[in-house]
């Protein structure tokens, strides 16, 4: 990806929330790798994080004293820490994510940071449709079926809100981020595979964006450059994705061929499976489980329905494309699973 020289000159220590995550850990090293000094903010201290060259500092983004220490120094920050899933109390979801935003603008206009990243999802719009290659101009969710959603909405619309000549803002939509190292998606689909539990939603033509993990890092460091250049993106969203959506139940039974998992063959219809996360969410949440249901509402819209996005606008104003395709990046992925 180039020098330090190349990148950007006015960029030399960078803050990544959430560092030690998946997404967090891969902005990281893409960093250190261009000779910009990172500092991570987190609750606990990364080995391999440190061993690479970055600082960590342990702290909660949610506290004021916590962000402002973080930020001394810093002349971006990569906001990318999140309670993510679909599943648990709202008042854990708004503290990381509503809270936690609030502090991180409030520390970086407390130590003058010039810039911030927000790493969104396009959650933020979903609305119960298909979507079907729309861009930014797509009105944010009125309802949302997880706080996952809701929470993020609330901190989108404060950073992107934020942005001034002072603190320049922008916020990427990353959808179904996947590839080596991840901790949630694919090994969660793989468990449930072996175990003959998946069935597929729909009819099965449902077509979605998904976004290679090293194509997610690239599409932050492009941000940020145009924040510490020309500054177009300054408050504006940004979703990215492979550019091509896939079918998803094929994706997942080609990923499952792959790894010798059987194909996905039992099915229930969009309806059935909406009614079912309708009565299991009332059932988990009148005996108290933070046991996440095994269907949601939300999820069946997920599993049901097309949602792929236009990467136009990060393509003129961050110059991005897909530096992994998606057939090397299953090609990578499977080969780190089968390691695993």
């Amino acid at each position: 990806m180039g020098t330090k020289e190349n990148f950007s000159p006015t960029i030399k220590k960078a803050l990544v929330t959430g560092g030690g995550g998946f997404v967090g850990k891969a902005v990281v090293m893409r960093l250190l790798e261009l000779g910009v000094e990172i500092r991570v903010i987190g609750r606990h201290r990364y080995p391999d994080i440190e061993a690479a060259g970055a600082e960590c500092f342990v702290g909660n983004i949610s506290h004021s004293e916590a962000m402002i220490e973080a930020t001394k120094g810093i002349d971006i920050v990569f906001h990318v820490a999140a309670l993510a899933g679909i599943w648990g109390s709202w008042q854990d979801y708004y503290l990381s994510n509503v809270v936690g935003t609030e502090k991180v603008i409030e520390s970086c206009r407390a130590n003058k940071v010039t810039m911030l990243v927000y790493t969104s999802t396009p959650s933020v719009v979903f609305n119960g449709r298909d979507i079907l290659g729309a861009d930014e101009r797509l009105d944010y969710a009125e309802k949302s079926l997880c706080h996952y959603a809701t929470s993020k909405i609330m901190a989108e619309k404060m950073v992107l809100g934020a942005n001034s000549s002072d603190l320049r803002t922008c916020a990427l939509r990353p959808h179904l981020i996947w590839g080596p190292g991840d901790p949630h998606l694919l090994p969660r689909l793989l468990a449930s595979g072996k175990k003959k539990q998946l069935k597929r939603v729909g009819n099965g033509a449902n077509l979605v964006d998904i976004s290679y993990i090293d194509n997610v890092a690239y599409a932050h460091i492009l941000a940020a450059k145009n924040l510490a250049g020309k500054a177009t993106a300054s408050g504006r969203p940004y979703f990215i994705s492979q550019g091509t959506p896939v079918n998803l139940w094929n994706w997942i039974n080609e990923l499952f061929a792959e790894m010798a998992v059987p194909p996905i063959q039992a099915s229930l219809s969009e309806a059935f499976a909406y009614r079912l996360g309708g009565a299991l969410e009332l059932f988990y949440a009148a005996i108290g489980s933070k046991k996440e249901p095994r269907m949601t509402r939300f999820l069946a819209e997920q599993l049901a329905k097309s949602h792929y996005f236009s990467i136009a606008k990060a393509r003129k104003d961050l110059g991005y494309e897909p530096i992994v395709s998606t057939k090397e990046g299953l090609y990578r992925t499977v080969q780190w699973l089968k390691k695993q």
